[in-house]
């Protein structure tokens, strides 16, 4: 069985995505405990990708129209990715708790069964030029020739950044994503066109910790 706890259908990842919204928006305002730790930005995010991923899927919920089914296709990919890379930024870890996640559907670290407690596994990356605005980021196990994640991993944590002078550390890098597959394909704004983006990555279990950064990369935004 997977251990993947995004839900497969449309059905269930719409309520699963609409649960975890107002479970967030709830905690995160006018709450005496309040989630402090998720900054207000990424709270307005999560909140504008689901509305989008609710309007996307509720179009399709009448007479069939493959160019609407075709758009909530799109839209469920980019919003699955950056549900997955909120959950791993901030829901993994206290002062969300074990009831917390039971209650939004997000199995806790302890209950994951994975003979992998450390990370010690490198990853090596490589940036490649697809197309407008998409830049193709391929990653592998530093020192293997195949490009498989390793067993019991949920993937790399990928974290980038568009900046106008080299970050000096990989917390300068503030975008970032769980890619569970490789190529993970980095999209940008037109108005980022020409401009230079540093990606770096780490391995992350799926306990939730995570290995010691790659170098930082760049490329320039096609």
């Amino acid at each position: 069985m997977s251990n993947d706890f995004i839900p497969r259908t449309d059905a269930d990842y719409h309520n699963f995505f609409k649960n975890i919204t107002s479970y967030v928006t709830k905690q995160t305002i006018g709450v005496p405990t309040a989630w402090t730790h998720i900054p207000m930005e990424d709270r307005t995010d999560l909140i504008a990708l689901q509305a989008e991923w609710e309007t996307a899927y509720l179009t399709t919920l009448v007479p069939h129209n493959p160019e609407l089914t075709k758009e909530k296709n799109r839209v469920r990919t980019r919003t699955e990715r950056a549900l997955r890379a909120f959950i791993n930024r901030f829901l993994r870890w206290p002062p969300v708790t074990d009831l917390d996640r039971d209650n939004m559907g997000i199995p806790n670290k302890d209950l994951i069964r994975t003979p992998h407690i450390d990370v010690t596994e490198a990853v090596a990356l490589r940036a490649e030029l697809r197309h407008i605005r998409e830049i193709a980021v391929h990653f592998w196990v530093d020192g293997m020739d195949n490009k498989a994640k390793p067993s019991g991993y949920e993937g790399a944590v990928l974290i980038w950044d568009v900046l106008d002078t080299p970050p000096t550390r990989p917390s300068d890098l503030k975008r970032h994503t769980m890619a569970s597959r490789t190529p993970y394909i980095l999209e940008f704004d037109e108005t980022e066109r020409g401009k230079t983006v540093y990606i770096a990555a780490s391995w992350q279990n799926e306990r939730g910790h995570i290995g010691q950064w790659s170098g930082i990369i760049s490329a320039i935004v096609p």
